[in-house]
This record gives C-alpha cells, sequence and structure tokens, in this order.
C-alpha cells in the first residue's frame, strides 16, 4: 500500500472509533465495538473496516447493525475527516483476536502439561533407565 492510502486508512479508523463512541442508534449494536484496522483501496473507492466485537455473542446483530448504519457511518465520517472522495465502508469481522486469544489459550495449557510432565518426569525416567538396562544386558 502506498503512504497516502495508509494515512487515508489511520485517519478514517480514528473517525470511526470516534462516531461508535458515540453510540449507534440501532439496538442491534450491542457489545464494545472496536475498529482493529482500515485498509483503503489505491483509488478510494472504498474501505474495509475490521471490527472486533465482544462479547462474542453479539457479533452477528451487530454487523448487521454497522452494514444498516454505514451510510450514517460515512456521513459522520465525512464531517471529521476531509477529502474529496469519501470511500464507501466496508465492514468485515476481524476475528485475528480472537484466534490469537486461542494461541495463547493452547500455548499456556501446553505449558502446563510441559510442567506437569517435568514434575513426573524424573521418576518415570529412572524406571525406564533401570528397565532399559536390565534388558540391554540379556
Amino acid at each position: 500500500m502506498k503512504r497516502r492510502t495508509l494515512q487515508i486508512g489511520s485517519e478514517l479508523e480514528k473517525a470511526i472509533n470516534e462516531v461508535l463512541a458515540r453510540g449507534l442508534a440501532d439496538p442491534r449494536a450491542k457489545g464494545l465495538i472496536t475498529v482493529t484496522a482500515v485498509e483503503v483501496v489505491e483509488d478510494l473507492s472504498a474501505a474495509r473496516v475490521m471490527v472486533s466485537i465482544h462479547p462474542e455473542e453479539h457479533e452477528k446483530l451487530t454487523m448487521h447493525a454497522l452494514v444498516s448504519a454505514s451510510g450514517y457511518l460515512r456521513r459522520e465520517v465525512m464531517k471529521r475527516v476531509h477529502l474529496r472522495l469519501m470511500p464507501v465502508l466496508i465492514f468485515k469481522l476481524d476475528t485475528g483476536l480472537k484466534n490469537q486469544a486461542k494461541v495463547f489459550e493452547l500455548l499456556g495449557k501446553i505449558a502446563e502439561e510441559r510442567a506437569a510432565l517435568e514434575e513426573k518426569g524424573p521418576a518415570t525416567e529412572q524406571s525406564e533407565d533401570q528397565s532399559g538396562e536390565s534388558g540391554a544386558g540379556m
């Protein structure tokens, strides 16, 4: 991406977060909505707005609310970001944070299992060595 589109994406992200912080009138928009990234296409005709929604059970309805409110959000963002052509806002659910949380959870479980094995490990290694030595002598 070019520097200009990155800069515009950053400005749009800030403006959209400001508008969302004030809240949406749509009752479907529940939970904490955070814009995690905005990717603007080269010709500035569209911007993919990646959002994170917590808690997870509100994701589906809140995404419908955001898509329905995209025109309103675009107009509100136009008041804050002055561009000749305001990109169409396309909302996408960002699952990166969920995936990251799952990875950290799995890494935590692996660390716990390793710690448990290390506690049991010296006793089982000694018994394996003793049984292995008696078999090697035959």
